[in-house]
């Protein structure tokens, strides 16, 4: 009977793969120590590309705003070019020029080039 208690049993001389990789086992391996450099290339390439992808995800966060200042710039220029259109119009200054008593007066002859 001894026998077969033995059969179904495992021996636990070696540790599972989960507890060599918490317990760092897997670090002294003939393998690791080999590729060590190539290891240290990856973490390198890696920590470069994530500040990469930072460094881009924040210029993509102001370009966002410099887009939207430029857009309120380019409202408030409009609204500024209305304005002075408005003011500056032939009948806006007749009106401004008859309110302040003037002696000035609208041409009545058209203006004619001379060649």
């Amino acid at each position: 009977m001894k026998e077969e208690k033995d059969t179904y049993s495992k021996p636990r001389t070696r540790r599972s793969t989960w507890g060599r990789i918490i317990g760092g086992d897997f670090l002294a391996t003939e393998f690791v120590r080999r590729q060590a450099r190539l290891l240290v290339l990856i973490m390198v390439l890696v920590l470069f590309y994530i500040s990469n992808r930072y460094e881009c995800q924040q210029q993509m966060i102001r370009i966002e705003d410099l887009k939207k200042q430029l857009t309120d710039i380019k409202y408030n220029a409009l609204t500024r070019n209305s304005e002075l259109m408005e003011r500056s119009r032939q009948s806006r200054i007749e009106e401004y020029i008859s309110s302040r008593q003037s002696d000035l007066q609208t041409a009545t002859t058209p203006p004619y080039l001379i060649k």
